[in-house]
């Protein structure tokens, strides 16, 4: 693997964090997702050092509402995904209260059949107040986990609505999970998470409406794909050779497809059933994704954002914890209290006023 360089004068408990590391042990793994998930001294140093190891993990995020029953899905996958003998990370994102602050880190508990395999490793991590269905540092231990040579990472998003989609900009494959409870047809064409999905999957599949929902979702997708009524047959009799022609979310299972319509199928986590037809539909896609040059695409595009995520934090906690910018601001609000200025005048004239300081050294 990439020798892991740090520059001169890192911390020696950094060099020797990272030494343990490099041998493989699990220890020092948890010792640097701490330090990443926290944002600690030696944070960007220890993750600029592993950045060249980055980028052959395979990322899987697992979506959807509430009680869909995504971790007892992760752990089935990771089930199979260990007979196969790789080597499997697993984020577990769940939400802070916004009252207390705190939160009940309970996903784990549904993996307890992988939680002693040594060959996995489960992380589990809070919101803090994030937007978006991740926690504001589920990237950066993304890529701690890949650098230390993990085969899989299945990220799983606190339970989800229609907007939180951060999961796209994160994973190489995004699967939703739903449930026969989610909603109705018109519920499977609204924006949002239905768009993001690379594969759907229908979980507690035994419950009633559950082949309904399927059938919704591949209406969907007809619709969207402009293949909904190409099956139709004419009002005057049936062409039984039409009728025969699978539908596109099921046509996504060819290996020569130029493109890529989810695949819709469905499961029930609890007895396995559909489990591993579920993982075929992934490996389908990630084969895709690298003979397409859509894998290529995806990660720069998320290496792009990257950057305009470390530049917008960076910016922020220079200007906000300056104090002089801070007392600049507080006497602003006179004038805009009485209409004298406009919160956009203000803007400007900060960002004017903040050159040096954005320019400036890291706080």
């Amino acid at each position: 693997m990439t020798a892991i360089i740090l520059p001169e004068g890192a911390p020696a408990s950094l060099a020797r964090l990272l030494d343990d590391f490099t041998a493989g042990r699990k220890a020092a793994l948890a010792r640097a997702v701490s330090i990443v998930e926290d944002g600690r001294a030696g944070a960007d140093l220890l993750l600029g050092a592993l950045h060249p190891r980055v980028g052959r993990a395979r990322r899987i995020g697992l979506t959807g509402p509430p009680g869909a029953g995504k971790s007892t899905l992760t752990a089935k996958l990771v089930e199979l995904l260990r007979q196969q003998g790789r080597t499997v990370g697993i984020i577990a994102v769940d939400p802070t209260s916004p009252f207390s602050g705190g939160a009940l880190l309970g996903d784990r508990v549904r993996m307890e059949s992988v939680a002693l395999d040594p060959g996995v490793f489960i992380r589990s991590m809070a919101t803090r107040g994030s937007l978006g269905g991740l926690a504001a540092t589920t990237r950066e231990v993304c890529d701690v986990l890949d650098a230390f040579g993990l085969d899989c990472i299945l990220i799983e998003t606190v339970g989800v609505g229609q907007s939180e989609l951060d999961i796209a900009r994160t994973a190489d494959t995004s699967l939703v999970v739903l449930v026969p409870e989610s909603g109705d047809a018109i519920q499977t064409l609204k924006a949002g998470l239905m768009e993001i999905a690379d594969v759907f999957v229908v979980n507690k599949a035994d419950r009633p409406g559950a082949d309904r929902l399927r059938t919704d979702i591949e209406m969907m997708l007809g619709l969207r794909g402009g293949h909904a009524m190409q099956n139709a047959p004419a009002h005057h009799g049936v062409d039984l050779r039409r009728l025969a022609t699978p539908h596109p979310a099921h046509a996504a299972v060819s290996d020569d497809a130029e493109h890529w319509t989810p695949a819709v199928l469905r499961s029930s986590a609890t007895t396995g059933e559909g489990i591993p037809e579920l993982l075929a539909a992934l490996e389908r896609h990630f084969a895709y994704l690298e003979r397409s040059g859509e894998l290529a695409v995806r990660r720069r595009a998320r290496l792009r954002e990257r950057v305009k995520d470390v530049v917008f934090q960076r910016l922020a906690r220079r200007l906000w914890s300056d104090a002089a910018t801070n007392a600049w601001i507080d006497r602003q609000v006179a004038d805009l209290a009485d209409g004298r200025t406009t919160p956009y005048a203000v803007a400007d004239a900060l960002l004017r006023l903040s050159g040096t300081l954005m320019t400036g050294e890291s706080a």
